[in-house]
């Protein structure tokens, strides 16, 4: 054995509860939000959205697509009749706009630090859901340079 052993290393500081409880709401909100870009993503593309269409693009099956559409559809978002399409409310639309435009910032600055195109949208489906609203501003404001300068 070296008699050069690294220290052990140091436990890292328990984050504070707020930040606890923020990240658990996101959590919550990620399904919601993942769905409704979806659903507004295939309106656009295909006219409509249907089950068997978000059953396949999300990788779940009809029945938890079903269960989740029914929570949207409780908490405003969505409306939909069993075998017919399934639409956004105005509030469901808001919230997949916000969705989009969310990863489309967080995918366009981790391209801008030279993360490939493919690799850069897989991590921000994920980052998307968690990032501070602060912290996406200053993704924009990266991305934008110049044209928040006084000149």
């Amino acid at each position: 054995m070296s008699s050069t052993a690294s220290a052990p290393a140091k436990p890292r500081p328990a984050p504070p509860r707020v930040s606890l409880l923020r990240t658990r709401k996101e959590h919550a909100q990620e399904t919601a939000q993942d769905y409704v870009e979806m659903i507004g993503e295939l309106i656009a593309t295909t006219g409509e959205a249907r089950v068997t269409d978000l059953a396949r693009r999300l990788g779940v099956t009809h029945v938890t697509v079903n269960r989740t559409i029914q929570r949207l559809r409780r908490r405003g978002l969505v409306t939909a009749l069993p075998y017919r399409s399934i639409f956004l409310t105005d509030a469901g639309r808001q919230l997949s706009e916000e969705s989009r435009f969310r990863h489309q910032v967080v995918a366009d600055f981790l391209k801008s630090l030279g993360v490939p195109a493919a690799v850069a949208y897989a991590d921000a489906e994920g980052m998307e859901h968690h990032v501070s609203r602060e912290t996406l501003e200053a993704f924009a404001k990266h991305l934008r340079p110049g044209r928040d300068r006084a000149g």
